[in-house]
């Protein structure tokens, strides 16, 4: 059974075309052997040039949105409305990073993909060209008519669901809502199913330190979370909490639950993102990334790198693919039906 999965560039200033060229060499004996068919959407001038920077030996060739695609295509994503300069913000970018998402959503809900993996793309940019949304997140519920999507964020054995993401910490108690949690507990549930855990382990941080402390540093934890999680669990949903925060991700890593709900996007984020980070000792620096960003409640397979668009080394050939591999590799488990082996 060949899966077929649409690359989206993200923002062709960015290190996406490289990343994508990179992880086209590594895939190629599986795209040779008919396992996967990529097709990208984005800019093919790009593409070509991110390919010459890391000196790719893959052969994309170019198609039409109608037409037949081959194992390893390309797509233009409309047309160039302005230079896109590698490294720099430009609107001109941000008009190519969501002219291709919309016709990879377009080709997923036409069901011509089994899903799609974006690259990363430039919050500015995308504002730049008139495109009013905090990130993919809510790009693409807005494009395939979701109200409630949720961010799930993959390393390892960690699997880490966010009631809110892009919002101000000061809004975050308002948005946690008996509705919200409910939905972010469901589609947790029904994420890890998809992927292969039979229990479905699901504990849900506390929003305050020490889950409120009995009503001392709040009582969101208190009326909202317990009551909504044991309602939860009269249902026989596997669902714990709420956990302190400062000791929910330490049991996860440890294996004695299977996803966390966080409350807000730090909390979700930093333990992820910092298990997730190869630091060169030498230099200090990061030089790779494992992990996935996984949008839940879409009626399209989405799966993501869990990184930015990285304009200070775009074009030095020294990005790593290793976030992007693992996002096709996660993309590839969701569309495969009746899976029973857990990820």
């Amino acid at each position: 059974m060949t899966i077929n999965l649409a690359i989206t560039m993200g923002d062709p200033a960015g290190i996406g075309p490289e990343i994508i060229a990179r992880a086209c060499d590594r895939l190629a004996p599986r795209i040779e052997a008919g396992e996967i068919r990529l097709t990208i959407f984005g800019d093919v001038g790009a593409m070509r040039k991110g390919q010459e920077i890391v000196d790719s030996k893959s052969t994309i060739h170019e198609a039409r949105m109608a037409g037949e695609w081959a194992p390893l295509s390309i797509v233009q994503a409309g047309p160039r409305r302005g230079e896109i300069i590698t490294g720099q913000v430009s609107a001109a970018a941000g008009h190519m990073a969501y002219d291709a998402i919309a016709l990879a959503v377009e080709a997923a809900m036409a069901a011509r993909v089994s899903g799609i993996v974006t690259a990363p793309l430039n919050k500015e940019a995308l504002n730049l060209a008139g495109h009013h949304f905090a990130g993919h997140t809510e790009l693409l519920a807005h494009l395939t008519g979701v109200k409630n999507s949720v961010m799930m964020l993959a390393h390892g054995n960690m699997h880490v669901s966010h009631v809110t993401t892009h919002v101000a910490l000061e809004d975050v108690p308002k948005r946690l809502t008996p509705e919200r949690l409910r939905r972010v507990i469901d589609l947790t549930h029904e994420a890890l199913i998809r992927l292969g855990y039979a229990r479905a382990r699901i504990a849900v941080a506390a929003l305050n330190p020490h889950a409120g402390e009995g009503g001392l540093f709040g009582r969101q934890d208190i009326d909202i979370s317990a009551p909504l999680i044991a309602g939860c669990v009269a249902e026989g949903l596997d669902v714990v909490g709420p956990v302190p925060g400062d000791t929910v991700f330490v049991k996860l890593r440890g294996g004695q639950y299977d996803a966390v709900v966080a409350m807000y996007h730090d909390q979700g984020h930093i333990p992820v993102k910092l298990l997730g980070f190869r630091v060169d000792p030498v230099t200090g620096k990061w030089d790779s990334l494992s992990g996935v960003n996984i949008t839940l409640g879409l009626p399209i397979i989405r799966t993501s790198v869990d990184h930015g668009t990285a304009f200070d080394i775009a074009g030095l050939g020294i990005a790593s693919e290793t976030s992007l591999i693992e996002a096709i590799e996660y993309a590839e488990r969701l569309a495969k039906p009746n899976r029973k082996e857990p990820v």
